[in-house]
């Protein structure tokens, strides 16, 4: 479940994981300097284009952002309420990127290969008494977290839809928490069975 990687001939999917993850870095860090609604929005829009370039579907583009509509609707309320419409637009708009740039990365690298480039690129960290592997892991992890996370909810909000609870917020979070759960520890298990010691 954890790995998304969508198989294709792109020239992203041909890339090696590090200049794809780094360039995830880079864009996300100017996303957050950027200050300007203009710009992040042509920033979403070009995230959008890569989708079709990478053998991608604006569908799937679509199925990384769905789940999660309820989020940005209560963010952009808030910051609606407290900074205006335009800091609302631009938070939401930011985010929406964000995601879409790393469900970019996630379902065009395979899951071993960004483990094992992120091993390798932490290894300076070793003589500091950090183990590479378990920090690889660990990131490698966060990063696909979204994403799952997405596909949880999604088939969770259609259950209780087919309930009539589609619109209580406790009808949805408690069962995306409990399930969130039991794949965490659903890991944490095969990691333990296949006797990965990093």
């Amino acid at each position: 479940m954890l790995d998304l990687y969508s198989p294709g001939t792109s020239p992203l999917h041909r890339l090696p994981p590090a200049p794809k993850m780094l360039a995830l870095m880079i864009s996300a860090t100017l996303l957050f300097i950027n200050q300007s609604l203009p710009l992040t929005l042509v920033a979403t829009l070009a995230t959008l284009t890569l989708y079709p370039l990478t053998q991608l579907t604006l569908k799937q583009a679509a199925a990384q952002i769905r789940p999660l509509l309820w989020i940005f609707g209560l963010f952009f309320a808030v910051q609606w309420y407290f900074s205006g419409i335009q800091m609302a637009a631009y938070v939401v708009l930011r985010l929406a990127a964000l995601i879409l740039l790393a469900s970019l990365v996630t379902l065009t690298t395979r899951s071993s290969d960004m483990i094992d480039t992120m091993t390798s690129s932490l290894r300076f960290l070793k003589p500091l008494g950090v183990n590479p592997a378990k920090v690889g892991l660990a990131i490698s992890l966060a990063l696909r977290f979204i994403p799952v996370l997405a596909q949880i909810t999604t088939e969770v909000r259609e259950a209780q839809k087919a309930r009539g609870l589609e619109r209580s917020i406790i009808a949805t979070a408690m069962p995306v928490a409990i399930r969130t759960i039991k794949m965490a520890d659903d890991i944490s298990d095969a990691i333990e069975s296949r006797g990965y010691r990093p």
